[in-house]
């Protein structure tokens, strides 16, 4: 199944599963009148929010290259993203703000049962998600699956904290219920923060992790006219990478055989899953432009 297939297919799957929570939550949260399951019935419906721009969102980004878009459109996936983390911050605040009002107020009490049962359903279904959401994000490398992965990852463990609050209003200690949708939050804002800074880096083009660089300069080098690589310039368009680079060769090729060797290059470093393309640049090795210290081919006979 093509990407655009499978990412659209886990955004619709995430946004019914996280309006359904939502609706569970909240008929369930007018039963019981727990704090904890009301602040989470707060997050589930910001979830289901954030869901429906994150659907758009994917639809925008995997729509075919066209002629004021030639590179695709893949690069808008970080403000998905990020609307995600805004999203997340506004439901975490609201979360923090209602726990401490009741805190200060004192107008909490014991609760149903009912509650930590319907908040322990919740946490497994949202671990479901998690795993499913990380999976296919970090397969077809989305920025906007895996930062929805990783809310599903903070709701299961804010869902155990709720769980917690309202297991004890439930057996006779209420003022945890409160206690519990304050934790909610914290953990809510704390999501926020590692969404924006994971697509940071795709929004400034900042370089990807040393390793990839290494494994484009062996693409490079595995050609056999190739003996040796500088000027290696690897940096994020959006969550793909674009590179340049320089490559040696003997200063004799024809013209064509130096062009056959830029293409073969140009090709393996595109085979390389994060890379979208790929500029080479055909210096003869014969003018010195090699620097000390960067990638030159250890191959027998190189010099």
């Amino acid at each position: 199944m093509e990407r655009k297939q499978v990412v659209r297919r886990v955004g619709l799957v995430v946004l019914v599963a996280n309006a359904a929570l939502a609706l569970a939550k909240a008929g369930f949260w007018l039963e019981t009148g727990s704090l904890a399951l009301g602040s989470e019935a707060v997050n589930s419906a910001a979830d289901a929010l954030y869901s429906a721009v994150v659907v758009a969102g994917l639809y925008l980004t995997t729509r075919p290259p066209d002629f004021e878009h030639p590179h695709g459109h893949e690069r808008i996936e970080p403000f998905v993203a990020l609307f995600v983390a805004v999203g997340v911050f506004g439901a975490g605040i609201g979360v923090i703000w209602t726990g401490t009002a009741s805190l200060v107020e004192g107008s909490y009490a014991a609760t149903s049962p009912l509650a930590a049962v319907v908040l322990g359903a919740g946490a497994i279904a949202k671990y479901g998600l998690y795993r499913y959401c990380l999976g296919v994000g970090e397969e077809h490398r989305s920025p906007a699956l895996i930062a929805t992965a990783k809310d599903n990852r903070t709701d299961v463990l804010t869902a155990l904290a709720a769980l917690v609050g309202a297991g004890g209003a439930a057996v006779g200690f209420p003022v945890l219920d409160p206690v519990a949708a304050v934790v909610v939050g914290g953990g809510i804002l704390l999501t926020g923060v590692d969404i924006v800074r994971d697509n940071l880096d795709y929004l400034v083009g900042a370089a990807p992790p040393e390793s990839l660089r290494d494994d484009i300069v062996a693409a490079a080098l595995e050609q056999p006219e190739v003996e040796g690589a500088h000027d290696v310039i690897a940096h994020y368009v959006g969550p793909e990478v674009d590179v340049s680079l320089h490559i040696e060769v003997q200063g004799d090729l024809t013209i064509r055989e130096a062009h056959d060797i830029e293409t073969d290059v140009i090709n393996a470093i595109r085979e390389i899953p994060e890379v979208d393309d790929a500029f080479v640049h055909v210096d003869p090795k014969e003018l010195g432009e090699w620097k000390e210290g960067k990638w030159r081919d250890e191959r027998e006979g190189a010099t």
